[in-house]
């Protein structure tokens, strides 16, 4: 039986509650490992971002960071300028479109975001290390399902 005005027992019963835990422990994790390199959370996403999408050989857009990190627009902008500052990214004419400006990691923010990349992934392999591999699979299945859902659901 729910306990009004909850649709749920307990707390521990409600997946968006349990999610919003989970997150804030990850996170929690993430940050105190990035600190230690004057970097947010946030600033790294855009930086491997950009080291990922250099594989691609394109331009990369304000708008694409926005889309792939699903970062707000106000926060990638605040990011992007203090990630200039700090000479870790540059702004360039976009070839495709002149009234955006395309981004990339200069070599320093090559360095820093290689070197971040295998920290980060080690957290992640001990957060979610608890996890069997069959599990570990379930949840991504799980998380990539809700992500496109949330994206139709917008449009």
């Amino acid at each position: 039986m729910a306990n009004p005005p909850f649709g749920f027992d307990t707390a521990e019963d409600s997946p968006g509650f349990l999610l919003w835990q989970t997150t804030i422990s990850w996170q929690r994790l993430i940050k105190k490992a990035l600190e230690l390199h004057g970097i947010s959370h946030a600033q790294f996403v855009i930086m491997a971002i950009l080291l990922w999408s250099q594989g691609d050989k394109k331009d990369v857009a304000q708008i694409d960071i926005i889309r792939m990190s699903k970062l707000d627009k106000m926060t990638v902008s605040k990011s992007l300028k203090k990630l200039v500052v700090m000479n870790l990214v540059e702004r360039h004419e976009n070839q495709e479109d002149t009234r955006s400006k395309s981004v990339q990691l200069t070599k320093s923010g090559v360095d820093l975001v290689k070197k971040l990349v295998p920290i980060v992934e080690g957290i992640d392999a001990d957060f979610f290390g608890q996890l069997q591999n069959k599990e570990e699979k379930t949840l991504i299945t799980f998380l990539q399902k809700l992500i496109v859902t949330e994206h139709v659901n917008k449009t």
